[in-house]
């Protein structure tokens, strides 16, 4: 029953002054009570029924529940909240009822929870008189509780040692074996203020202990686990509850934010994002989000960390726990600023490279003027539109490497790798693994990590295999197998790469002779000789030979800074040469007269002694096909011309040189297209 049930609210407040004047204060006494205040309205007693001021007690509500104070002291106690206001008053008889309720409650209460503990429990008073017992005991026992209650501890059990406790006037316990081994006893002393008013005594048996320690220490060993990856783990756990109040953070916050456990233990995720230790705070977007949150996190100490925050939710879905994860990824940005850095650095070296490789197209661009040229360099520009396999034949040096360019170069793969590769200047048996590539620890010396070969390495683009005469016949039945089945099996290996490679082969061999010979497989042969352009060399092409003078001596002239020309005989002796070696052999002679040449004039007597000799006897103009007379004439004409616009630039020198007006020279100009 509360004490809300006792309290009686019939009164009446008075002042001092107004008491002695009121004569009708007997109808109040005899449904109440009259309460007097002083001048400064404080109550200062009630009146009684012979008309006197009696002192009363004035208690809290808080004061009264807790059953503390000396009640005995008034007979008449007022009862008051938290604002001073009054709730009532209660007389001494009632209050000590209310008292007596409260009490017997509490006691059923204790006596029901001590009743259906699993162990057995004994309570002694302080005369050490037995005044519980509960059932698990009396069971034990065999009695019932009318024959235990009341009795001497010393009658039960003579050798009990729960009455030692009653003289101990600090708390005290003692833990006993039984005789059997079977439980154990621990006594406890009960005291009020100090003053021992009883003992308990608890039994456990040996079982329950057994299970309670094993329990123990499996949650010991759990925790002792959660602890070591707690505190060891390189990321930072940290764990808030439901208000966003940090319960605990593993230690690696020291490395991470600056700031150890403890001083982080104990405040709010919101306190802390405020001072700027980590923004933006994970807890708070999941106690705001009331879900999962990852996101990216900076601290105080100019650290990234990549968080996941987790919230924990009870049986109603409200979030009790936040569990957040840290990892550091400062090295993985600053990585991955790095690794941009690459790419662009890679996205100008490629631009770059494009650049170069465009200047070297245009400084190992076709230069020609034959019509047998003219028709080779026609269906390079048709076959490149397709895919098909294309054998370029022709001696050494006439350009096979540089057509093979152009077709890809104006081809749909242009933007795509090409990779050239010279069959016969890799030794034999180093040339499968280049072409191929291999795995790791496939013959001795190999790379560990193994090698991607030539193939691969062209996969979308096109493969230029010069030489391709030279390959020996052990390779070609590989070679083959790569042609038709469009797949690469590298050297140690057996899984097959798939490849999409577009194949130009070229080659300066009769691989027909070759095939009759047995040198050269058949089947290879028509597999590579699905296009074949010819390239004619030098000697063929006589039209050819200044065009390319002209073009070397200004290529080289830019690449060693100087202003080299060559003279009308010099000009005349190289282009009656036959040239063997054919465009190379030109090339690198004109490179060599302006590198080792000190004057600017490149006379004959400069040149080698192999193109001198070579034309000994022989005239100045050399016809290599019967042509009508008239095309002979205009075809020198126009050689001579071009040589001497080279070489003197305006009308009026040439015409001197030549021995014409200078009309004639403009009019011949003109008519050859030789004006711009």
């Amino acid at each position: 029953m509360e004490i809300t049930g006792f309290l009686k609210k019939e009164y009446k407040i008075l002042s001092e002054a107004d008491w002695e004047n009121d004569l009708s204060l007997n109808q109040y006494l005899e449904r109440g009570i009259v309460l007097v205040c002083d001048s400064e309205e404080r109550i200062i007693g009630v009146v009684s029924q012979e008309n006197q001021i009696v002192p009363v007690g004035i208690a809290s509500l808080q004061m009264i529940q807790s059953e503390e104070g000396e009640w005995d002291v008034h007979p008449i106690w007022i009862v008051i909240n938290h604002d001073q206001r009054i709730l009532g008053w209660i007389e001494r008889e009632n209050l000590y009822k209310y008292f007596y309720h409260t009490l017997k409650r509490k006691k059923d209460h204790y006596e029901t929870v001590l009743m259906s503990l699993p162990h057995g429990i004994t309570v002694i008073d302080s005369e050490a008189t037995i005044c519980f017992m509960n059932q698990e005991e009396l069971k034990t026992q065999g009695v019932s509780q009318l024959e235990m209650l009341g009795r001497h501890i010393r009658d039960v059990d003579p050798a009990s040692s729960l009455e030692q406790l009653l003289s101990c006037h600090e708390k005290k316990t003692i833990v006993k074996i039984t005789d059997d081994k079977k439980g154990i006893y621990t006594q406890t002393n009960i005291l009020d203020k100090g003053v021992p008013i009883g003992a308990i005594q608890v039994y456990w048996e040996a079982e329950e202990i057994e299970k309670i320690a094993m329990g123990l220490e499996a949650y010991t060993n759990l925790a002792q686990d959660l602890k070591a990856v707690f505190e060891t783990s390189y990321d930072v756990i940290y764990v808030s509850d439901g208000e966003g109040m940090t319960l605990r953070v593993s230690s690696a916050s020291e490395k991470l934010w600056g700031y150890k456990p403890e001083e982080l233990v104990g405040k709010t995720v919101h306190e802390l994002e405020k001072q700027g230790v980590f923004k933006p705070s994970i807890t708070r977007l999941v106690l705001e989000r009331k879900e999962k949150v990852q996101t990216i996190q900076t601290t105080k100490t100019g650290r990234r960390l990549m968080v996941v925050g987790t919230p924990i939710k009870n049986g109603e879905g409200n979030i009790i726990r936040v569990i957040n994860t840290s990892r550091d990824i400062t090295h993985e940005s600053r990585l991955q600023l790095e690794l941009e850095d690459i790419k662009s650095l890679m996205e100008g070296y490629k631009r770059e490279l494009e650049q170069l490789r465009q200047l070297a197209m245009k400084n190992d661009q076709l230069v020609f003027k034959s019509e047998s040229m003219r028709n080779v360099i026609a269906l390079a520009g048709k076959v490149a539109e397709v895919d098909s396999t294309v054998l370029i034949l022709g001696e050494s040096g006439v350009g096979k490497e540089v057509l093979a360019s152009y077709i890809h170069q104006n081809s749909q793969r242009k933007d795509k790798p090409f990779i050239k590769v010279n069959c016969g200047a890799i030794p034999e048996n180093l040339l499968e693994s280049e072409l191929f590539g291999y795995e790791k620890g496939a013959f001795t010396g190999a790379s560990k990590h193994g090698k991607m070969g030539l193939f691969e390495a062209a996969n979308e683009g096109t493969l230029f295999l010069d030489e391709i005469g030279e390959i020996p016949l052990s390779l070609q039945v590989k070679l083959l197998r790569v042609l038709q089945e469009k797949e690469v099996v590298r050297l140690g290996g057996t899984k097959p790469v798939r490849v999409n490679v577009r194949i130009i082969a070229a080659t300066n061999r009769n691989l027909e002779e070759e095939v009759k010979r047995g040198l050269f497989r058949e089947d290879l042969y028509y597999r590579l000789n699905v296009v074949p352009i010819r390239i004619p060399s030098l000697r063929e092409r006589r039209e050819d030979i200044l065009p390319l003078v002209l073009h070397f001596i200004e290529k080289f002239n830019n690449v060693h800074h100087s202003n080299k020309s060559f003279s009308i005989e010099a000009m005349e002796l190289l282009q009656t040469y036959k040239w063997p070696g054919n465009v190379r052999e030109l090339q690198n002679i004109i490179e060599r007269l302006v590198v080792l040449t000190d004057q600017k004039l490149i006379e004959v007597h400069h040149l080698p002694e192999a193109i001198m000799n070579g034309q000994s006897g022989s005239t100045a103009v050399s016809i290599t096909n019967i042509m009508p007379l008239q095309d002979a004439i205009d075809l020198l004409e126009r050689q001579l011309l071009a040589m001497a616009k080279e070489r003197y630039g305006t009308t009026t020198k040439i015409a001197e040189a030549l021995g014409v007006n200078q009309s004639t020279v403009s009019r011949k100009i003109s008519k050859f297209g030789l004006a711009k």
